[in-house]
């Protein structure tokens, strides 16, 4: 049996708004009305367990995920036989043939694809159904949904659906068209579509090419016409998607004239679901799945209520909602227990018998099937479509006082003056080559956990547990008459507003989506952190490998989070053996390599297309960070037992990889890409600066652990010989081997300032000239970008010490996305658009990066501080050298700092023209006046 939690009394839920409210300023998001849309909803979540929660009065939703739930299953990423064509690849791209050498590529060198169905079968069985064409058909009982459904059907009510869909509607042919062929002009349908003039086939396509489609005078009358369309839709988005441009109308129109002087055919069709069980689509790499909706109906609660308020304690990781009606206070508070690895929701209220509630689980996933286990849970089984992982996910309500039942596989709750939901899920994923695991072994280990607490107990082991990480690190940019605003209009009015302290609050809003998706012993955040509504999700929400993946740790370091880099090292790890076999497999060569994407299975051969998904550099970036992390914290041990290790065998990889440019006779990777820019070419200018940076710290890595002499020496001839970074024509820093880069290309990847940022491969301090450059290249590139695009730019301005653009990039990433715009959705979620979380933490990085920066041989301060910025305090900030800072500053001026040294050694200071170079000793303090003088 639980133990029963106590209640919470008037005073205590009193205090714990007032509580709130005095947090509300740098901790809190907080809103006036429940979440409408999921980018409204807030995120929780233990690394393992991800929710969003949407609390709504009468129906409250919490969307929840599971991390290791993926489709697909072990299997063969690799080409056996693509190394066979390198060396033509190679030779065409010297030649100058790009487009010939990205044919044979798209041929012989992708990746192999999953498994696929007979869609042929499925298309011819779908495709005899064809009643619904007919004029006559009685589609009264259908539905209704707006067409054209621009960014797929599941933007517009039919989520997570693949398969057939029937689609109807009538036009009126005016009298002077009598005797006229017509257009109807459809552009995009998303993927296959048989379409119907009157129950006649007039068109069929499978592919996203425009469609328009001829109608003969003979097969129209004037008056009705019926207008059918099948859509088979195989995978991702799917429905009559009309143009890009939404401005412009689908419709029908006279041969010869345009749609101007046409009828319009955007407006509401009828519908029905004919099929959703379409056949697997082959894959290059799998997706992210959600797992299922928990939702809670309050019968009782449709009537008005009043002061409503739903937040997100950032210091607790508590997400807590308020509301009155019908003189009755009600309180929910959810949060995400790593401790017990459970998502809870507790239901309060200041009078006795006021709960009443049914509560069910449900899933997108067609084999979803729920069952009652007792009197107080009930369970829900996933299978993941055509893949091997599945799970349970079981809801637990421990009840004080009221009547309890189950029935319809809902837990039915009435009376009661308290309620705690526990919900609790498990896949059978062991690891990416075993899926033999059992959920129900993982679910029976969490009751256990859970039975011998109470509530108040579970709670308190929640927050002691995240604030060990989340309390770090602080950061104040002092007070803004903002803060009493919602968040929703604080984002809002941030752009022409003086409010600081909303840009500390977005930094420790990374922290927090970082803490809660990424712990020691959980996957690494992947595109969405943990948190996915879909089942095809943009860009499977998996790893994107070419900076993404990278980006989300970014802040581990510099902000004091450096455990959290467990996940991604384990991964790293489980990469470094897939991509040995995809070494030999695609070039020959030993060490290992990871191109631009992977998944929950580690896939590391190419995907998707030639002219972007050849990229060899994946590995050498992700070396970095181990590099990194060994130059954070001087763990020794790490960097002899995984860092360097794993470093080295990324080295040897280029070792055999590079060849000798005919043509300059530097050393220059070929083929690859400058992500996702200009297609397959040889010699781009980012794969040198990572496989330069990834030499040196081999060869520091090596001289610390006292091996590797002779390595050390192919590594140096490696770096004198690799192509270096050039300045072009246009005085800007040159993206490819040769000078062809347009001033006028504003693409979101800015690739060939890796070396600027997250390198130290050019810095004011040892190549000023090449800093122009690359200042040059960035300003040619322009501000306007993706969301996570936006992010990089603050840590690019960051580097080029200018903080004020650094400002004005953040000021666009915390802008509303509305209309399809990056930006910030409601819930702080970084916009691509849509939702990628990179953003989120990049962004955090960056806007620390304006506060201290220890890249070069010195650790400078305040090095980028924006004019808006004019006072504040940051504690636990981190630096290279393993040294840790407390830092203030007033009017824009340093005034004093706390050094903490946690290995001892030289500490180099630079503050504007004053330096310090400070012997310290391990585990001792020191206390600095803003001249840099001790206290």
């Amino acid at each position: 049996m639980f133990i029963k939690s106590l209640k919470i009394s008037i005073i205590a839920i009193v205090s714990l708004a007032n509580a709130h409210a005095f947090a509300q300023g740098n901790q809190v998001l907080w809103y006036k009305e429940p979440a409408k849309i999921w980018t409204d909803a807030l995120p929780i979540g233990n690394g393992r367990l991800g929710a969003m929660v949407f609390a709504g009065v009468a129906t409250d939703r919490i969307q929840f995920n599971e991390e290791t739930l993926w489709t697909g299953k072990p299997r063969n990423y690799n080409n056996p036989g693509a190394s066979n064509y390198l060396a033509e690849i190679r030779k065409l791209l010297n030649e100058g043939k790009q487009q010939e050498a990205e044919a044979l590529a798209q041929e012989k060198f992708m990746g192999l694809k999953s498994e696929e169905g007979d869609r042929k079968k499925w298309t011819a069985e779908m495709a005899s159904a064809n009643k619904p064409a007919m004029p006559d058909f009685d589609d009264r009982s259908w539905k209704i949904i707006p067409v054209p459904s621009y960014e797929g059907w599941e933007t517009v009510g039919l989520a997570n659906l693949d398969g057939a869909v029937w689609f109807r509607t009538t036009f009126e042919l005016p009298l002077e068209w009598k005797g006229k062929d017509l257009v109807l002009d459809l552009n995009r349908i998303r993927d296959e579509d048989f379409t119907y003039v009157n129950g006649k086939l007039v068109g069929n396509t499978d592919n996203l090419n425009s469609r328009r489609y001829n109608i003969s005078a003979k097969d129209l009358k004037v008056g009705k016409n019926t207008l059918a369309i099948q859509v088979l839709n195989y995978f991702d988005k799917g429905g009559i998607a009309g143009y890009k441009d939404t401005r412009r109308n689908i419709g029908i129109y006279p041969v010869g004239g345009t749609i101007e002087q046409g009828i319009s055919l955007v407006k509401d069709w009828k519908y029905h679901i004919q099929n959703n069980e379409p056949p697997a689509t082959a894959q290059y790499q799998e997706s992210y799945q959600p797992f299922g909706d928990l939702k809670l109906y309050f019968k009782d609660h449709r009537t008005q209520f009043k002061d409503y308020k739903r937040s997100l304690d950032l210091n607790t990781a508590i997400s807590t909602t308020t509301y009155t009606l019908n003189g009755i206070n009600y309180q929910r508070e959810y949060f995400a227990s790593a401790p017990n690895n459970a998502i809870v929701v507790k239901l309060s209220a200041n009078q006795h018998s006021a709960i009443s509630f049914d509560a069910e689980l449900s899933s997108p996933h067609l084999s979803a099937k729920t069952q009652v286990i007792d009197n107080r849970t009930i369970a829900l089984n996933v299978k993941v479509k055509h893949g091997a992982l599945g799970g349970e996910a079981r809801l637990i309500a421990v009840v004080k006082n009221g009547n309890t039942r189950t029935a319809d596989n809902k837990i039915s709750i009435r009376n009661a003056d308290e309620v705690t939901l526990y919900l609790i899920a498990a896949t059978n994923f062991v690891n990416a080559d075993d899926v033999s695991g059992d959920a129900k072994n993982t679910l029976n280990k969490a009751v256990n956990s859970l039975k011998t607490k109470t509530y108040t107990a579970i709670k308190e082991d929640h927050v002691a547990d995240y604030q060990r990480y989340y309390n770090a690190f602080t950061v104040d940019f002092g007070k803004s008459v903002n803060e009493s605003l919602p968040t929703n209009e604080r984002i809002e009015q941030f752009a022409k507003a003086d409010d600081a302290a909303f840009a500390a609050l977005y930094m420790q809003y990374g922290r927090y989506l970082l803490i809660s998706s990424s712990r020691p012993g959980t996957q690494p955040a992947n595109l969405q952190g943990i948190w996915n509504d879909l089942l095809s999700p943009p860009w499977g929400s998996k790893y994107t490998t070419n900076i993404n993946l990278e980006m989300n740790y970014w802040p581990t370091e510099i902000l004091n989070l450096s455990d959290l880099n467990e996940p991604l090292f384990a991964k790293i790890k489980q990469l470094a053996t897939k991509g040995s076999v995809t070494a030999k497999n695609y070039y020959n060569a030993n060490g290992w390599v990871l191109h631009h994407n992977t998944d929950l299975w580690n896939g590391t051969a190419p995907i998707n297309a030639s002219n972007h998904g050849i990229w060899v550099a994946g590995a050498a970036w992700l070396s970095h960070h181990l590099w990194e992390h060994y130059q954070f914290t001087k763990d020794q041990q790490f960097l002899a037992k995984d860092g360097y290790p794993l470093m080295k065998q990324a080295a040897l990889f280029f070792d055999d990889f590079l060849i000798q440019d005919p043509k300059t006779g530097w050393l220059i990777s070929t083929p690859s890409n400058s992500p996702e820019n200009g297609g397959l070419v040889a010699g781009p200018t980012m794969d040198h600066q990572i496989i330069r940076s990834l030499y040196k710290s081999c060869i520091a890595a090596s001289q610390i652990l006292g091996t590797d002499e002779a390595l050390r020496r192919t590594w140096q001839k490696k770096i004198e010989q690799l192509a270096p970074n050039q300045i072009g024509k246009h005085g800007q820093l040159q993206e490819w081997l040769t000078d062809v880069d347009d001033t006028t290309n504003k693409h979101r990847h800015v690739s060939h300032l890796w070396g600027v940022y997250p390198g130290n491969d050019i810095t004011w301090n040892t190549q000023p000239k090449m800093m122009s450059a690359a200042r040059q290249s960035l300003l040619y590139r322009g501000d306007e970008a993706t969301g996570w695009s936006l992010a990089w730019k603050i840590n690019f301005w960051a580097r080029f010490k200018d903080g004020d653009h650094a400002m004005k990039m953040i000021k666009m990433l915390l802008k509303p996305a509305i209309n399809g715009s990056s930006g910030s959705y409601v819930n702080l979620f970084d916009a691509h658009p849509p939702f990628q979380i990179d953003g989120n933490f990049g962004s955090a990085a960056g806007i620390a990066e304006l506060i201290i920066q220890s890249h070069d041989s010195f650790i400078e301060l305040l090095p980028a501080l924006p004019s808006a910025i004019p006072l504040g305090q940051v504690k636990g900030i981190q630096a290279r050298g393993g040294f840790e800072f407390n830092i203030k500053w007033e009017g824009g001026k340093l005034i004093g700092l706390e050094l903490k040294s946690k290995v001892g050694g030289s500490c180099k200071l630079r503050y504007k023209d004053l330096t310090l170079n400070l012997e310290t000793k391990a585990g001792e303090k020191y206390e600095l006046n803003g001249d840099l003088k001790i206290i």
